[in-house]
């Protein structure tokens, strides 16, 4: 998942920039494409909470609900950046699975627009035919902030995602619009009972986009094995996250770390929902990832330690991209 979380301008994206993402690191990397997610970031406190988080224990406050209509306006802000991308000829918003395969056999990225959060989705849920229309086709109902829809869970070491009530009646009603649009619901994020409240309303399979094994990392991000079960039982999908603070059995949100802990989750993750249903989710220019994958450049070093761990071609295959067409094709109802 890569995160525009800014006003990056377009020019710097297709000729390189400080991030993790852009297209001559696409290129270096071996990197087809991915999600791409529109986020509204909360006004800033001024203070560094990340800090924080690199400590034996912590627990970083929710920030506050965003208002809807200052939501929209950073959202549409963004979908303008990545249709800007689109008309560059940098990248091609990808709304079927024969777009996929046809953007990673040529020479543009593949790009999957995602919301990080609905909170610039209004209660009649108009908004979000509007984005639908855009090429938007996965949604987050949560970022770590409560939405009209649902609540999140706060950056809290150790903890479980326990935390808060489910799912409202508005979020009960995007679920279903989600479904019948064939819009992919993304659960990290969401808290325990909201991921219980969509497994038993949503039709389609379950995916958490950007998500570990809690058993190994007692983060509130994370999702504990029953939850992994219940997403195997779906035919969904879980995309490993690359965030240190989410690997690491210390919850610490430091990079200075090995690709070892990567390896743990994936062969926990494989372990319990098997080899078609675990993704790369990575959440770059979003999270402190493991300094030896820094950005999509560095990519081939994680392929070269799976390969060294005892992972096939075949399988480096279904995680790196076939995983996840067959989950979106299944959701997109082609």
């Amino acid at each position: 998942m890569y995160r525009e979380s800014g006003p990056h301008s377009i020019d710097s994206f297709v000729i390189g920039r400080s991030g993790a993402v852009d297209l001559p690191k696409a290129v270096s990397g071996g990197f087809g494409g991915g999600l791409f997610a529109v986020y509204v970031p909360s006004p800033s406190s001024g203070i560094d909470n990340h800090s924080k988080m690199n400590v034996p224990s912590y627990e970083m406050a929710l920030p506050e609900m965003l208002v809807t209509a200052d939501a929209e306006l950073v959202a549409h802000s963004q979908i303008a950046i990545l249709t800007g991308l689109q008309d560059r000829g940098a990248l091609e918003i990808c709304t079927t699975t024969k777009q996929l395969n046809n953007c990673f056999g040529g020479n543009k990225l593949a790009a999957v627009m995602h919301m990080e959060g609905a909170d610039a989705i209004d209660v009649d849920l108009a908004a979000l035919d509007g984005y639908y229309s855009a090429g938007l086709r996965s949604l987050g109902l949560v970022w770590s902030r409560p939405t009209m829809f649902g609540h999140g869970v706060p950056f809290k070491f150790p903890s479980d995602g326990n935390i808060g009530p489910g799912l409202s009646d508005h979020g009960q009603r995007l679920v279903h619009r989600c479904n019948q649009l064939g819009v992919m619901i993304d659960l990290s994020h969401l808290n325990e009972t909201g991921f219980w409240d969509v497994a038993k309303l949503s039709n389609a399979p379950l995916v958490a986009t950007h998500s570990n094994a809690h058993s190994l990392c007692p983060s509130s991000r994370n999702l504990t094995d029953c939850q992994l079960a219940a997403i195997a039982d779906s035919d969904g999908l879980v995309g490993l996250n690359f965030s240190a603070a989410f690997l690491r059995a210390d919850g610490q949100r430091d990079g200075n770390v090995s690709l070892e802990p990567i390896l743990r989750h994936l062969d926990h993750l494989i372990d319990i929902l098997g080899e078609d249903r675990v993704g790369f989710g990575s959440d770059y220019d979003g999270a402190v990832v493991p300094d030896e994958i820094s950005s999509i450049a560095e990519l081939p070093r994680l392929r070269q330690k799976l390969r060294a761990h005892g992972y096939d071609e075949p399988l480096l295959e279904k995680l790196c991209f076939r995983n996840w067409f067959r989950v979106l094709e299944l959701t997109w109802g082609e």
